[in-house]
């Protein structure tokens, strides 16, 4: 395994993250893509063009899987090192200046995320995951405390274009209901990263998703599981680097006692 500069890939997340703060989206700079309230801006493009435009200098035989068609980049998830990109992470939030965005960077050594970088810069908050070193938040070591559903937050999240089958979504807010319930609170923030990280950060005591893309998790997964945090598919079988999954994420209690209402969730809406 080669030497990697993660100095270098935390300062140019940063810089990306920068882009969005000087962004002006005008007519044309907003397109759709395939399923309902679904947007690409020209930003997301640029974003993940200036990122792989650098890394191939840190990294020169990486490959990239990456959430947006970039120019003369083949999209791949093989390789000795991949960086999987969502340049924006919070697409709608971002087009309408709801400030819970953020640049989300997995690298992967192969096929396992060895280092993750999460980035809202409306905010300054920098999440990093090293593996085997630990994970911060603006440098700040993230320690999880093993606590239940009832302590503290549930994040969840229902994007329009991954919704799926009617059972699919009915099933997600019949266990959020259930959470609600249980818990201190329950929010829904359009960041599939940032609610990821807010569990390593102890601001979420679990996240719960249908449908995610491993550009949606990648760089997450090291820094919650760094943290003490687990991470899995609803059924309980781990995360892939390929194709689509559904997500529970938490501290270890929290983590089964959702996973339980899941199941749960989906007795009732099946029958």
């Amino acid at each position: 395994m080669r030497e990697i500069d993660y100095p270098q890939i935390e300062h140019l997340v940063r810089q990306a993250g920068k882009m969005m703060l000087t962004a002006q989206l005008t007519d044309g700079a907003v397109h759709e893509k395939e399923g309902g309230a679904n947007f690409c801006t020209d930003y997301d493009v640029a974003i993940q063009k200036f990122l792989i435009d650098h890394f191939r200098a840190l990294i020169p035989e990486a490959t990239y899987y990456g959430e947006e068609e970039t120019e003369g980049v083949e999209q791949t998830d093989t390789g000795e090192y991949v960086f999987y990109i969502d340049p924006i992470d919070g697409t709608t939030n971002f087009m309408l200046g709801y400030h819970h965005s953020c640049v989300s960077v997995g690298l992967a050594h192969r096929g396992r995320i060895i280092a993750g970088f999460v980035y809202n810069p409306f905010t300054d908050q920098m999440y990093v995951g090293i593996r085997g070193q630990g994970s911060t938040l603006n440098g700040r070591p993230l320690h999880l405390e093993d606590k239940s559903v009832a302590e503290g937050i549930v994040g969840f999240d229902c994007t329009r274009y991954n919704e799926g089958t009617g059972e699919r979504i009915d099933i997600l807010f019949e266990a959020v209901k259930a959470l609600y319930r249980r818990s201190l609170a329950t929010r829904e923030d359009g960041s599939a990263a940032l609610g990821l990280c807010q569990v390593a950060a102890a601001a979420n005591v679990v996240y719960i998703q249908m449908v995610l893309k491993p550009y949606d998790y990648a760089a997450a997964s090291v820094i919650v599981e760094e943290a003490g945090g687990i991470m899995t598919q609803m059924d309980g079988s781990p995360v892939p680097l390929t194709g689509t999954c559904s997500m529970i994420c938490g501290t270890r209690t929290a983590w089964a006692e959702a996973k339980e209402i899941v199941d749960q969730a989906r007795r009732t809406i099946q029958g």
